[in-house]
């Protein structure tokens, strides 16, 4: 009998290595999940719409048009998630991750955020719709782990300690 594949949205903040940290703790523990996310690459977020459908005369527009184009694959795969994870960075505003938080949140999603203790204030909303609040990356695979397979870190049959 095969494991269930579990699909796990991967939000927020794109300025460090969050998602490869999670990437690899899921990898090294073996868990069934496909990890998705939105484009990370500033730019190309940024210019999708002005590339593709052309340039727009006022930043308003051109904004707007990038932002329904990126919210085509935002909304999809949140829609198709199991679990998202929401990480919230200290050094930008992230209304954007607020806004996922929020539609995953609506959706009946199981949502996880991920931010530093020092926001646990600012974020005191968004973490009371949450099913965890992770401080690490490595808390957020060794939630997957337990959701998925029932396993701690550091018991006997489960998974080695991380």
């Amino acid at each position: 009998m095969s494991e269930r594949l579990w699909k796990v949205y991967l939000s927020g903040e794109i300025h460090s290595d969050w998602r490869e940290q999670i990437a690899q703790g899921v990898a090294q523990a073996g868990l069934p999940v496909r990890l998705d996310a939105p484009i990370t690459v500033h730019e190309d977020s940024d210019d999708c719409a002005a590339v593709i459908l052309g340039e727009e005369d006022k930043p308003f527009w051109r904004d707007q048009k990038g932002s329904r184009m990126n919210a085509i694959r935002t909304r999809t795969l949140i829609g198709e998630a199991d679990v998202v994870v929401v990480r919230f960075g200290d050094k930008y505003k992230q209304w954007n991750a607020a806004f996922d938080a929020g539609t995953a949140a609506a959706l009946g999603k199981a949502l996880i955020t991920l931010h530093d203790p020092a926001l646990t204030h600012a974020l005191k909303e968004v973490d009371g719709a949450a099913l965890a609040v992770c401080e690490t990356p490595q808390q957020v695979v060794q939630t997957l782990a337990y959701v998925i397979r029932g396993a701690l870190p550091g018991r006997s049959g489960s998974l080695a300690a991380e």
